[in-house]
């Protein structure tokens, strides 16, 4: 039980005005005689950047330590004149539990007995003449916005996700499917209240893994749930980088939402956010009176989209408490990935900056070479102490070898989100079919660089945000048209090389965007049209499962081959998608005009039978029916630079699937 502070108004200003009593003041100079908590070994990793378990040092940790049941506290304030631990326990009085100062580490320490999980706390630091509250850095617990206490915390929960972790060491990402469901949990589902609450960790369990697993999702992808204050960054915007958010419940909660998707057979992705921090007096921002997490020169040290910080990469215990952040999520809640946020904002020293507002790295140039060997580091710990988890990078622009291993020149990423194949497909799909013709290149260029990286086809929460209009409003036409531009669109990305991630509400064409404070309009789903686009999903990802063709050679360019790629004017297209290892094949034809055509010829890689497996306008789509077929059969006629062909009817905005004859058929 988490017991309660007195209100804001007063818990500062009477902690001030309060003398110690004699005994407690007896009591905290008996705590001074004990040991420190903390190791010379601890502080000396943590100084060189490298305590990659400091989390389990810094913070609040109720433990035994010499005979004496209590809470050991540290935190990192080097500039302060004075810290202190104040609470409840201690009526907020900054005289009562100050701690002592280790070495030259810049650590602070203290053990208070008597002490149990669920107490609210905070540091009271003196700076010169100035005085104010922190929350923990490193605390495991928050108090749920608009209250912001740390909260002492001791995990007792049992994970039962073994066979999970031990088959998840043997992938290789890369070469498996990928299918992500990405989710704003607030928002997902709400309770149908008068308060409108969101769900909580534990009543979003089972119905988030019964649906992402119905519907064929791989894995589910958190937008960040970390703590914290402002509801409508998302939670980009973070305060508590240790703590999940408590608006949903308990850490403990937080890893029975994991492990019961784990059991259910979903990967959890979770993004994560070292690109800045809020400015929150109460948070990391300034956090010894200093700028000591983030740069004091606002040129490099706040962001000028965001209004918050940007973190010191070059400080080595703001490095250590990065990594351990992230290795924390991944050790402490069994992540199975962490997607990084805005790494762009953070390999440029001019991102989003006018000439004069930035600093030239040593040699004169843009890039920011401290975050650059930060993201190295980062991406080799991760893979080193966490085998089988994944590093994702948003990364917009044209850095090289994002998704590289850092041995090979790259950054370490395991996958880089394809921004630029993503505004260019959004932008082929918004033009009027009328007009499609001169933006054919859209469709065509990201075949030149689908190989440079590893690659994830991203339609995410930024799409639908805004007041950019959802998926489905983004297409033009009548309603007819938009559902079926949508379809089509659907059916192109899931055959198009690269992992597939959809955000929520775009599996059944939901019409408004997205609002954080309310539920997904799941009413949609009693009109057919809308459950017609939900069971194409769910299609797709149950097709695109069990055809190695669809994802063995994503990173491969010998896992593609263009068909048809140069008819433009009638917006037509058509590519092998290939298995190496089996000689499997999926042929993809796609007609993205509202005209049927009929007899329109593809070129074939052989002879025998092709299977259609997927028409978007199929009936049970609620598509018009046109060109569903059973199978096709090759003809000896030489076309497209092919030896065998087809004659076929192409659906108005439709995209079709064969899967081709195995080399062996001689039929």
């Amino acid at each position: 039980m988490i017991s309660k502070k007195p209100s804001k108004s007063k818990s500062a200003k009477s902690a001030s005005a309060r003398k110690p009593s004699r005994k407690g003041a007896k009591a905290q100079s008996a705590v001074q005689e004990l040991t420190p908590t903390l190791g010379d070994l601890d502080l000396h990793l943590f100084g060189e950047g490298r305590h990659l378990r400091i989390y389990d040092k810094l913070g609040a940790h109720p433990i035994v330590h010499e005979r004496k049941r209590g809470v050991a506290f540290a935190v990192w304030a080097p500039s302060a004149n004075r810290v202190s631990v104040v609470g409840n326990f201690n009526d907020w009085d900054a005289k009562r539990n100050p701690m002592r100062p280790l070495g030259s580490s810049g650590v602070w320490e203290t053990f208070i007995p008597g002490l149990h999980a669920g107490e609210l706390y905070k540091y009271a630091i003196k700076n010169g003449r100035r005085e104010f509250f922190k929350a923990d850095p490193y605390a495991f617990m928050m108090e749920a916005p608009p209250d912001t206490s740390s909260v002492v915390y001791q995990s007792n929960y049992t994970f039962h996700d073994g066979t999970w972790l031990t088959t998840r060491r043997e992938r290789q990402a890369w070469r498996e499917p990928l299918s992500i469901y990405e989710l704003h949990l607030g928002s997902w589902r709400r309770i149908t209240e008068e308060d409108n609450r969101p769900l909580t960790y534990r009543e979003i369990a089972p119905l988030l893994a019964d649906y992402a697993k119905q519907h064929g999702f791989t894995h589910v992808e958190f937008l960040p749930l970390k703590e914290h204050p402002y509801g409508p960054s998302w939670g980009y915007q973070v305060s508590a980088y240790f703590a999940p958010s408590a608006r949903y419940g308990t850490p403990d909660d937080f890893r029975f939402l994991v492990d019961h998707l784990h059991q259910k057979g979903v990967g959890v992705i979770m993004d994560w956010v070292p690109a800045h921090v809020p400015k929150d007096a109460f948070a990391l921002g300034r956090f010894d009176g200093t700028a000591l997490y983030e740069h004091l020169d606002p040129r490099k040290g706040e962001h000028p989209d965001w209004g918050t910080y940007i973190f010191n990469y070059g400080r080595n215990e703001v490095r250590n408490f990065l990594i351990a952040n992230a290795l924390y999520w991944l050790r402490e809640f069994h992540l199975d990935a962490l997607r990084v946020d805005a790494v762009a904002s953070m390999l440029y020293l001019d991102y989003s900056r006018k000439e004069g507002e930035w600093i030239p790295n040593e040699f004169g140039g843009r890039e920011n070479l401290e975050a650059i060997s930060f993201l190295k580091e980062l991406n080799e710990a991760t893979h080193r102490e966490c085998p089988g988890t994944l590093m994702i990078a948003e990364e917009s622009t044209a850095w090289p070898a994002v998704s590289h291993p850092v041995y090979a020149g790259g950054l370490g990423f395991d996958f880089k989100w394809n921004m630029g194949w993503m505004h260019d497909t959004l932008k082929y799909f918004q033009t009027n079919p009328l007009f499609r013709g001169g933006n054919h290149n859209a469709l065509t260029f990201g075949l030149l660089y689908a190989w440079s990286e590893n690659f994830i086809l991203p339609f995410s929460h930024d799409e639908v945000v805004h007041m950019k209009g959802a998926l489905i409003n983004k297409m033009p036409g009548d309603e007819w048209q938009k559902f079926a531009n949508l379809r089509a669109l659907y059916g192109y990305m899931w055959a198009h090389p690269g992992k597939k991630l959809l955000f929520m509400g775009g599996e059944f064409g939901q019409w408004r965007e997205w609002n954080e404070t309310e539920s997904l309009d799941w009413h949609l789903l009693e009109t057919p049209i809308h459950k017609c686009v939900l069971a194409l999903i769910t299609d797709l990802n149950k097709l695109y499962a069990k055809h190695g063709a669809l994802w063995e050679a994503d990173t491969d360019p010998s896992g593609f081959s263009w068909i048809e790629v140069d008819s433009a004017a009638e917006n037509v297209i058509a590519f092998r998608r290939i298995a190496p290892s089996t000689g499997r094949e999926i042929i993809c034809v796609c007609n993205f005009s509202p005209v049927v055509r009929e007899d329109h010829r593809i070129g074939l890689p052989r002879k025998g039978t092709y299977k259609q497996i997927l028409n978007t306008d199929d009936e049970k789509y609620c598509g018009g029916g046109f060109g569903v077929v059973k199978r096709i059969r090759a003809e000896k006629t030489s076309w497209h630079g092919l030896e065998y062909s087809a004659a076929i009817m192409l659906p108005p905005l439709g995209t079709m699937w064969f899967e081709a004859p195995a080399r062996r058929d001689k039929n």
